[in-house]
């Protein structure tokens, strides 16, 4: 009768630890619906960061960015030192072997002393048996898929960063350009007021006010000057090197792909290395509650050690003789005050939280897209007007400023024009740095070039 339950229950145990080997499955798609009604050119398939910034001096500086910066350096030894901890625990089915000398010497009541010693070597092996060593190690093969998504992170976050600073120094160098261009138009428009005060056709109220404005242009290429400079110590930050002048194109010689902007597959958000770093967080949680419920079970463990001794039963020999020993030992917990419940429902809870996780981010890389596909089409549309805008108010400086030169306008009239154009224009720039923003920001949200 006992045979028979004993029987029974190692059956039992057999069958109940089965699913403690069962693998992850990833049970959260991305909905296809997520990035809005799909176009029909939908673009499925990444570009690399190379087909995106075509722009030579972009990509050479992208390059020294990748090769230079320490936090990109950081996420590879994060990567290599989880590596690590897999190999480990992969060896973990190994047994363990050491060599463990000891020697001894000892007297009682004054006596000769007895000298001995014992060379033995040590094995320990736990033996897999509910799938403890098993799950431990898809748990620390998921931290290494995470610590590769990570460094993907920030190899696309330092690509897009410094595309953003590259496009913002281009349109700097337009903005310069725009205030370099008014003050020249400024200063012949200030010398006409002085020439029309001096010959009594004008006040002096309306050369101070044209002297100020052309004052203010003049505090404009200065603080442009300066954000020129801060934008290119930042980008020397990334490289990791002292500051200094760096090289870019001219605004507009080179344009960001625009093919993916006209729509794209929500297929193409399972490239984000934070949604597969989600899901990889998903299936350590996995593993661990996998590894939680294993130590539930029991645990088999082999010991034995083999070696020389010149003691043994009781005399002393020399030279030292041959010692075996082997140990079969298995370890059923029965009360371990609360403490494998508890470790139980942390990983249970820990497991939920990572699903949750999971869905939110899936959730923020849809909004992501969509802001971006936004941002790009309302610039694309706002372009056209502030070109136009440029246009009239280019003729209306130019006509007013005929005017004033025969007498037939005020100061005012010509102060107003060229202060509107010159916004105009400047907004026009920035309106193209939006968009170009906006692209790079879908290049981002859709994964920073695929895995």
């Amino acid at each position: 009768m006992k045979k028979n339950i004993i029987i029974v229950a190692a059956v039992s145990m057999m069958f109940t630890s089965c699913g403690l080997y069962k693998k992850y499955e990833q049970k959260s798609e991305i909905p296809s619906d997520i990035i809005g009604v799909p176009n029909a050119a939908s673009a499925e398939t990444p570009l690399s960061w190379r087909e995106f910034f075509t722009d030579p001096l972009l990509q050479q500086l992208i390059g020294q960015v990748l090769a230079n910066n320490t936090s990109l350096g950081s996420a590879r030894i994060a990567v290599e030192q989880s590596e690590a901890s897999l190999k480990a625990a992969k060896l973990a089915y190994l047994p363990a072997l050491s060599l463990a000398p000891q020697g001894t010497i000892s007297s009682f009541d004054y006596s000769k002393a007895a000298k001995s010693y014992t060379l033995p070597l040590q094995l320990n092996w736990e033996v897999e048996a509910f799938g403890s060593i098993t799950n431990k190690k898809r748990a620390a093969k998921a931290v290494v898929l995470q610590a590769q998504c990570y460094e993907n992170i920030v190899h696309s976050n330092l690509v897009s960063t410094v595309a953003q600073q590259y496009c913002m120094l281009q349109v700097l160098d337009k903005q310069l350009e725009i205030l370099l261009q008014t003050d020249s138009l400024w200063s012949a428009s200030l010398d006409t007021q002085r020439s029309l005060w001096e010959n009594g056709k004008s006040y002096s109220t309306a050369v101070n006010q044209m002297e100020a404005s052309w004052l203010d242009v003049k505090t404009q290429i200065v603080d442009t000057r300066s954000n020129i400079h801060n934008v290119e110590n930042a980008i020397c930050r990334l490289l990791a090197v002292s500051p200094r002048h760096i090289e870019r194109s001219k605004w507009g010689s080179y344009t960001l792909p625009q093919k993916m902007m006209k729509g794209v597959s929500a297929k193409l958000l399972e490239n984000r290395p934070d949604i597969r770093m989600a899901n990889h967080m998903m299936e350590e949680a996995f593993y661990d509650t996998q590894a939680a419920r294993s130590a539930f079970f029991p645990t088999i463990t082999l010991s034995g050690l083999v070696g020389w001794t010149n003691s043994g039963s009781g005399a002393v020999v020399n030279p030292g003789s041959l010692l075996l020993n082997a140990v079969g030992q298995l370890t059923q917990p029965i009360f371990s005050q609360g403490k494998l419940k508890a470790n139980l429902k942390i990983a249970k809870l820990a497991q939920e939280d990572m699903k949750g996780s999971y869905v939110q981010t899936v959730i923020d890389a849809g909004n992501e897209v969509n802001q971006a596909l936004a941002d790009y089409q309302g610039s694309v549309e706002k372009h056209g007007y502030y070109h136009h805008q440029v246009e009239v108010l280019h003729e209306a400086f130019k006509g007013t400023h005929e005017l004033m030169d025969n007498g037939k306008a005020s100061y005012l009239e010509v102060l107003t024009a060229q202060e509107s154009l010159l916004r105009a224009q400047l907004s026009e720039a920035m309106n193209m740095y939006s968009a170009s923003e906006a692209i790079i920001a879908l290049y981002i949200a859709l994964g920073g070039g695929g895995k």
